[in-house]
């Protein structure tokens, strides 16, 4: 999610609610504060005292960085629609431009991706940019484009590398998770093939196993020797949990969460919406680890260790001109993650990315444009770096044609799991 995409819109419930279906996948991994609880599974718990707030009180204590103890879902501006949320952002981005005289220096900020990354880069031909180290970390991958045939040439080029199912099946070009789909077996891989258009270029990568999932922002300015990670974000795959008596469709309606976005969560359940799990039978609502797609987030900043840093600096910095983006990635254990220990790279993401941290509940709106502001700020000041290098933004005539080209294939994408 970024400035080039669109945030879905919800509305909010400030009655109260019955006692919820959903929990998240259970975590051991610790929230902001370091107390080993489990924030993201405490939010979803509706205590029944909600009382109803003004909007307009609501926005300015959120303007004032006030933290509003609150038992609902979603945060008070998770779900606002793309226009409303990135006003600010496209201003401040304006008069960056306006200083810097471009309003496409961020894009110099990887001047070796297509604009930086912002928008209809490749996301194979970042990770073929990894040397002998970063290559050791990034799951392995093959390329397929979609023609005649497909399942045939799929499995000469995972044999090629030693990969097969399960794998995951991913757009060369798309953000949000979009088209983002699970083969575990030979005949899901031959249904999921069919369903992309012919000619686009599709990613299989090998399905890490390990349970856990984080975004990772990562800064470098030209020059620095140590790159550093302003950001961590923990996605929890939100589980349905059966009562042996409830239909999916029920329990959907019944949870405080999934009633609020049911545009999100129905569509991928829709040929389960009449069974009944059993009771204590979980249902995981989405794969990909994509807010925007059903996932939930939590700040991991308390996370962000020395030897972590210097692990992803390490890796980062054999990706050539590399300075600014997420990277997103999947590890065996909390402890093992913070030492920098047993994890493996799903993507990286270039300009167009965020620090997703900002999409925790508990996350002012104060806060959260300020992160917004501190990154983008950085993309320029970076780009202008580079400039200095005799590096060259992109223009902006091609940064549109580009962008146009993304929204058109993400439109002709199936449904991601």
């Amino acid at each position: 999610m970024g400035l080039s995409d669109l945030v879905m819109d919800a509305s909010t419930d400030s009655g109260s609610a019955p006692e919820p279906a959903l929990r998240a996948t259970p975590s051991p991994l610790r929230g902001p504060s370091g107390s080993g609880v489990n924030h993201q599974t405490a939010s979803f718990v509706s205590t029944g005292t909600e009382k109803k707030r003004s909007f307009v009180g609501t926005v300015l204590a959120h303007l004032r960085g006030r933290h509003i103890e609150n038992a609902e879902p979603v945060s008070f501006f998770e779900f606002w629609p793309g226009w409303l949320f990135y006003t600010p952002i496209v201003a401040y981005w304006l008069a960056l431009g306006v200083r810097y005289r471009d309003m496409g220096m961020p894009t110099a900020a990887n001047p070796l991706i297509s604009t930086g990354g912002l928008c209809g880069e490749s996301k194979s031909s970042i990770l073929d940019m990894a040397g002998p180290f970063a290559k050791g970390f990034i799951a392995p991958y093959a390329i397929l484009d979609t023609d005649r045939d497909d399942l045939r040439r799929a499995e000469a080029a995972m044999k090629a590398i030693g990969i097969a199912c399960p794998v995951v099946v991913k757009p060369d070009v798309g953000c949000n998770g979009t088209g983002v789909k699970l083969a575990r077996t030979q005949a899901d891989l031959e249904q999921i093939l069919r369903e992309y258009p012919r000619g686009v270029r599709l990613v299989l990568q090998r399905l890490i196993p390990w349970e856990h999932e984080a975004g990772l922002f990562y800064i470098r300015h030209a020059g620095e020797k140590q790159g550093r990670i302003t950001s961590i974000t923990y996605k929890d795959v939100p589980v349905l949990l059966g009562d042996g008596e409830s239909t999916v469709a029920e329990l959907l309606d019944r949870d405080p969460r999934t009633k609020l976005l049911p545009h999100i969560y129905r569509p991928r359940l829709a040929d389960r919406l009449n069974d009944v799990p059993a009771l204590g039978e979980g249902l995981p609502l989405v794969f990909t680890g994509n807010h925007c797609k059903g996932s939930v987030f939590r700040n991991g900043a308390a996370d962000i260790t020395p030897e972590l840093t210097a692990v992803l600096d390490r890796i980062m910095q054999d990706i050539p001109e590399f300075h600014f983006g997420r990277v997103d990635v999947k590890f065996r254990s909390p402890d093992a993650f913070r030492r920098g220990e047993d994890f493996e790279i799903i993507e990286i993401n270039g300009v167009g990315s965020e620090a997703t941290h900002i999409w925790d509940a508990r996350t002012t709106l104060r806060e959260a444009y300020a992160a917004q502001f501190h990154h983008y700020g950085e993309a320029f000041r970076i780009g202008a770096e580079n400039r200095k290098r005799g590096w060259k933004s992109t223009p902006l005539p091609a940064g549109f044609r580009l962008w146009f080209e993304q929204r058109r294939l993400l439109r002709s994408y199936p449904l991601n799991d």
